[in-house]
């Protein structure tokens, strides 16, 4: 596996596999690898013969009370972890590579893809995630990129920029991948308590018990959310930032919940804040 850490160099290495014509696919992460990220990398080596895994803790989608100083970092651990399962080369630029100075040109998608849920607690968020996925983009030309998607807002929001912008990718998700209890695996798992941890599991628990609901025949999303809320908060350490029911290709609210309605939430558990979704069947 190839670790290279400028655009140029970048560049160079997916040129010399075009000239071979072997196809290019993209897996962009910040770092920190666990098994949904291996698994991404896994979808792309399905689907292309060379997989370029990029590792950047982006700035630009942080905000100013946010963790980006504390974010998990292990680049000698997510380097033995890319190349156990065969990815072909690792892209780790700095942010002045990234973003150097005068830089000033920002992607964005607005409406209702990014006004709401994750959107509206994090603002600037989605404009900071378009433009380092369009950079990317850019710089390794990729046939197919993979995405996880218990990022699913951001999932949504990349589909329809390569829509928006005629760009030249194939864009993959990837089902959330759990741990054997159920918590959709994060990096920022890594911040819970061993007590915070337990309580996280409300989560997943709320979203099981959504699908239950529905099943059975509650159509009102109101009855749903409320539901919801109840349980998440009869956990300790647990704060709603919110509860979204909705068209997921859209992601505009509704009131009446059925098979493929999303059901996304973000709850902070301590000082963590997690996601997690799940799409309504019967």
């Amino acid at each position: 596996m190839e670790i290279v850490k400028t655009i140029p160099e970048a560049r160079e290495l997916v040129k010399a596999w075009r000239g071979q014509g072997l196809s290019v696919g993209l897996v962009p992460t910040m770092g920190y690898f666990h098994e949904g990220h291996l698994a991404l990398m896994r979808k792309a080596l399905e689907l292309n013969d060379r997989v370029v895994v990029s590792l950047f803790v982006n700035p630009t989608q942080f905000g100013p009370q946010e963790d980006l100083d504390r974010y998990p970092r292990d680049l000698e651990r997510d380097v033995r972890l890319a190349q156990g399962v065969g990815v072909h080369a690792l892209f780790t630029p700095t942010a002045q590579e990234m973003y150097p100075p005068g830089y000033s040109t920002f992607v964005e998608v607005e409406g209702s893809l990014t006004g709401g849920l994750c959107g509206a607690s994090r603002p600037g968020h989605f404009r900071g995630v378009a433009t380092v996925v369009t950079k990317l983009f850019n710089i390794i030309e990729p046939d197919t990129a993979v995405f996880g998607e218990k990022d699913f807002q951001q999932l949504q929001v990349i589909r329809r920029m390569v829509r928006d912008l005629d760009l030249k990718v194939e864009i993959v998700g990837h089902p959330i991948v759990r741990e054997p209890d159920g918590l959709a695996m994060s990096s920022r798992n890594s911040y819970l308590s061993a007590q915070e941890r337990r309580s996280a599991l409300a989560l997943f628990k709320a979203l099981k018990m959504a699908r239950k609901m529905v099943a059975e025949g509650v159509t009102r999303a109101d009855e749903v959310k409320r539901a919801m809320e109840e349980a998440i908060l009869s956990h300790p350490f647990t704060r709603i930032d919110y509860i979204f029911i909705g068209e997921p290709s859209t992601l505009e609210p509704t009131e009446t919940i059925g098979p493929g309605t999303l059901v996304a939430l973000a709850v902070w558990v301590g000082e963590t804040r997690l996601i997690d979704n799940m799409v309504m069947e019967l």
